[in-house]
């Protein structure tokens, strides 16, 4: 099991890697997708957590296709649905140390309790200029579950500054200030060397309602400009809210 976890993170890095590929190499996007994107860390957000409902149920499957961003939702990018069989296995694998392992699970859209569902989703600029590749991940918890996640997020990433999985080293674990979204966010940064490269990350995970939203953005051209757009942070939990 620990050999196909350790190819499903190399995966991750890869298809990112291939998508500031593409992005570089496309066709040049709208005025649109050239204006300035407010980072999703710019404003820390000082109301505190709203607390989970008792009882709320998970979203459905269903629900959460519906509710997943599509292109044409988000100004300026490109959006591609990732399978169910190229999703990486939710199974939690142990990480050095313990007190790292949210933040191990997250990079594999993975959560302790397990996610009842959820669905990915990789979005690109359409401006060539814009080498970041962002992905999402909806995951249906019930309303204890996602405040637990959250919760457990939090604390590793203030606690956690560097950890191995998977025989993968993770490093620069820094806790950014969280955007005022939803109804609690959590934001960090963490650098991964995978097959010899380095890839530095920026993770945005929100909780609106029941459901954990975790956002995370890759730049293989620029690691200063990890900053996960607010664009897509915004687009996403409305349309979630929509549903919801």
């Amino acid at each position: 099991m620990k050999s196909g976890v350790r190819r499903a993170v190399a995966a991750v890095a890869v298809v990112a890697a291939l998508g500031v590929t593409t992005a570089c190499g496309g066709s040049s996007g709208s005025d649109d997708a050239e204006k300035p994107v407010k980072p999703a860390g710019s404003q820390k957000s000082t109301a505190p957590a709203k607390p989970a409902e008792e009882g709320v149920k998970a979203l459905t499957a269903a629900e959460l296709e519906k509710a997943a961003v599509a292109t044409g939702d988000v100004k300026g990018y490109k959006v591609e649905k990732v399978g169910k069989n190229d999703l990486p296995p939710t199974v939690s694998v142990a990480a050095k140390p313990a007190s790292c392992q949210p933040l191990a699970d997250m990079f594999m859209f993975s959560t302790r309790p397990t996610a009842k569902d959820r669905v990915v989703r990789t979005l690109m600029a359409t401006d060539e200029l814009d080498p970041k590749v962002t992905s999402l991940a909806l995951l249906a918890h019930d309303g204890a579950g996602a405040a637990e996640v959250m919760k457990d997020l939090r604390t590793a990433s203030k606690n956690c500054t560097a950890y191995e999985h998977v025989d993968y080293k993770y490093s620069g674990v820094k806790e950014r200030p969280a955007p005022d979204a939803g109804d609690e966010a959590v934001s960090y940064d963490v650098k991964g060397v995978i097959d010899g490269d380095k890839v530095p990350m920026t993770f945005t995970v929100v909780r609106s309602g029941s459901t954990v939203v975790a956002f995370y953005t890759m730049n293989m051209l620029d690691s200063s400009k990890t900053d996960v757009p607010q664009v897509i942070v915004d687009a996403q939990l409305a349309k979630l809210a929509k549903t919801a």
